[in-house]
């Protein structure tokens, strides 16, 4: 009789991650489920683009991307990805027409007696914001600004042509009070923001950001803004009032499917971020405009000196809210699955943005998941050109490579607060070196093992197997890491431990004169390539490492190596012959060819005893770097051992000139202790002159005899 296949049973899977994020619509870690399958639908807010992008904005966009690359890369999803840009809003009116007149000024060529006078004006404006400042930091830049230009009147160089672009900042809103209503063509309001959007692009190729697959701007949505804001009206959410148009948030928050700041509902009311939501130039409450304090304005009828299009309220722009549910609601409609920007955007911005776009479609579903990236600090303080620590992205990567401050992102929450100092950044700086290291060495330990063949495979011994234990448990540790809200922290601590327990095992291997197992130590170089990769700390076509001497590594090191290596056998066997025969200037030859020649062309050579020199290919820059601390370690080293020796010596030359000193005088120069002394010249009475107890002068005798002593030697040296 045959018997029956017995029934399979898949296993359980117990315990499987899966991917939650930090959701700020419930202020909790949400399992992440994408609306449609494996593809998700993102919008991030850009950049209101006025003036040269600062380490606040880097904080933002390293952070979502890296977010956006480990979603595509680690777990597969497939990102439909939109940024905005903002090139209508208060501050570029502002800027874009205060920069025109002033350009307008210094070409009328006024006369110095005209500048001076116009000067003075100037300053009685800003002595006026400066009675009206409240915050301290403002308040001080804006008090050392009025002294340095009253210095240059003083001095009778404020009349001077050359000087106005250093009194630009307070003669600039003094033109824009007096002739700012006569700047109409709206194509001085779109060159300032076309110029900083380019700026920022490049910004952001250096910095390794990916760039959107849709870039909305809100110059090429405004008869979109106009049918939306239409739909609003209709719907009983939004009123016309004085050629303006508001959302009446009352309306809003009374309906019975509708929350109004449902991201942040204890800023409701919050007067301050209302205003500042409202822009500059808005004067609606003083107008009494609005139906409620809490609506703001999704259409703004345009004032004289302000750019306009035309709308069924007149002519008028944007509000600054409705330019994003706008946009988000062309490319993605009635749902998207992610919103991110950062942290100060909460309230007013996206709480506007969802009120408004929910209020469209008459659903409260806009956004699934918000995210917003953490504050960024610098050196623990906020950053504002008021406290001069305003750092431009550009002036950052002057100092720092961008894979740097990427790896100063990755070591810490994309949600978290973030400090941007030196002190952070060499955290970042030594866990990058940490991994060039690494890397070199499994390079160097793997350059002679064979890759393939029955040589490439060897028995595991017991420091494989739990190498590879260490392996898989960090790997599974990451992946955790990875589905708990992104936690790059996490992971990257996971990644500088495999490191660690890697460079354990080379090192074990070499000193045991061993040949490691290839094949593991490949698998996990690449492995944690890769991870950087996914991060975007590496370029996607490297395949082991960071990158060494430039594009073309892979091919340079191929190339190179075979010669490097017959070269190093070379010295090798030199330096060992010169050895055995004591030819020391040989040996210094060697050790320079490997200190000062080679770091010029980019390579470290390492001499262990009793092992092949080890060679690594290393950034030029670095390696001279490194010689140059060595140097200065030397020299610091050569300064203390004199300053030792010189402290020997005059200790030396002490005891030598106490030796000098007969018995009988070694005493009586104490006059400030002693008064009277016996024949011996031991003392008997102190300085007042009472007798010196016995105990004292016990140990005085003792002094005495030791003193003999070593006059007694002292003549007898003098004898020989």
């Amino acid at each position: 009789m045959k018997r029956s296949q017995p029934k399979w049973s898949p296993p359980s899977g117990e315990g499987k991650s899966v991917l939650r994020l930090y959701n700020s619509l419930t202020r909790q870690k949400e399992e992440f489920v994408p609306q449609s399958g494996h593809t998700i639908t993102w919008y991030n807010c850009g950049p209101t683009v006025y003036d040269a992008s600062h380490m606040g904005h880097a904080r933002s966009y390293i952070s979502f991307d890296i977010l956006r690359r480990v979603l595509m890369d680690y777990f597969h999803y497939d990102i439909f990805y939109c940024m905005n840009i903002t090139d209508i809003d208060d501050k570029i009116i502002v800027r874009a027409r205060q920069n025109y007149l002033m350009d307008q000024y210094i070409q009328s060529n006024p006369s110095p007696d005209q500048i001076k006078k116009d000067v003075t004006s100037s300053l009685e404006l800003l002595k006026a914001k400066i009675a009206k400042e409240s915050d301290p930091d403002k308040l001080n830049m804006l008090t050392k600004m009025q002294q340095k230009v009253m210095a240059l009147v003083d001095s009778g160089d404020a009349g001077q042509n050359v000087r106005l672009v250093e009194i630009r900042d307070i003669m600039a809103p003094w033109l824009d009070k007096q002739k700012g209503a006569t700047v109409t063509d709206n194509a001085i309001f779109s060159e300032l923001p076309r110029y900083w959007e380019e700026e920022f692009h490049k910004d952001m190729v250096a910095l390794n950001v990916l760039s959107a697959d849709v870039l909305t701007r809100v110059s090429e949505y405004v008869p979109e803004i106009v049918e939306y804001i239409k739909k609003i009206i209709n719907n009983g959410y939004g009123y016309e009032s004085n050629g303006s148009v508001y959302f009446d948030t009352k309306a809003f928050d009374s309906a019975p499917n509708h929350f109004y700041a449902k991201m942040v509902p204890e800023a409701y009311g919050d007067k301050k971020a209302l205003a500042e939501g409202e822009g500059e130039l808005s004067v609606s409450d003083e107008a009494g405009e609005k139906r409620s304090a809490t609506d703001f304005a999704l259409w703004k009828a345009s004032k004289p000196g302000e750019p306009s299009w035309e709308s069924p309220w007149g002519k008028g722009r944007p509000g600054w809210h409705i330019e994003c549910s706008v946009m988000a609601s062309d490319i993605f409609g009635e749902s998207m699955d992610i919103h991110s920007g950062g942290f100060d955007l909460k309230f007013p911005h996206h709480d506007n943005e969802l009120a408004q776009a929910e209020a469209y479609y008459e659903n409260d579903h806009w956004v699934r998941y918000f995210v917003h990236s953490g504050h960024l600090t610098i050196d623990g303080c906020k950053m504002s050109k008021s406290l001069k620590n305003f750092i431009t992205i550009k002036e950052a990567l002057k100092k720092y490579t961008s894979r740097q401050m990427r790896l100063l992102y990755l070591l810490h929450s994309w949600k978290d607060t973030l400090d941007f100092s030196e002190k952070t950044m060499d955290v970042a700086l030594e866990y990058e070196r940490t991994l060039n290291e690494f890397f070199l060495n499994v390079k160097d330990s793997v350059r002679n093992v064979p890759a393939t063949g029955v040589s490439a495979f060897s028995k595991w011994t017991e420091e494989e197997v739990k190498l590879n234990e260490r392996f898989q448990g960090k790997r599974k540790a990451i992946h955790e890491a990875l589905c708990d809200n992104v936690d790059t922290r996490s992971s990257m601590e996971h990644i500088r431990e495999l490191v660690s327990a890697g460079n354990t095992y080379m090192a074990t291997a070499r000193s045991s004169q061993r040949q490691v197992n290839r094949k593991l130590l490949m698998t996990i170089a690449e492995y944690i390539t890769d991870m950087l990769k996914i991060f975007g700390a590496i370029p996607t076509e490297q395949s082991i490492g960071f990158p060494q001497g430039g594009a073309q590594n892979t091919n340079v090191e191929e190339t190179v190596m075979p010669f490097l290596l017959a070269f190093a056998s070379f010295r090798d066997n030199i330096r060992s012959l010169a050895r055995e025969t004591k030819q020391k200037d040989i040996l210094s030859e060697c050790d320079k060819v490997r200190d000062e020649v080679l770091p010029n062309l980019g390579v470290r050579l390492e001499d262990h005893e009793g092992s092949a020199t080890v060679i690594k290919l290393v950034d030029k820059e670095e390696l001279l770097k490194e010689r140059a601390e060595k140097l200065k370690l030397e020299e610091k080293k050569r300064l203390e051992k004199e300053k030792k020796k010189a402290e020997q010596a005059e200790k030396d030359a002490q005891k030598e000139a106490q030796r000098r000193i007969p018995p009988s005088e070694m005493f009586k120069s104490e006059t400030d202790k002693y008064s009277k002394f016996d024949e011996k010249g031991i003392p008997t009475h102190d300085a007042s002159g009472v007798e010196i107890p016995k105990s004292a002068m016990k140990k005085l005798q003792k002094l005495y005899a030791a003193q003999e002593k070593k006059y007694e030697d002292f003549l007898k040296s003098q004898k020989s």
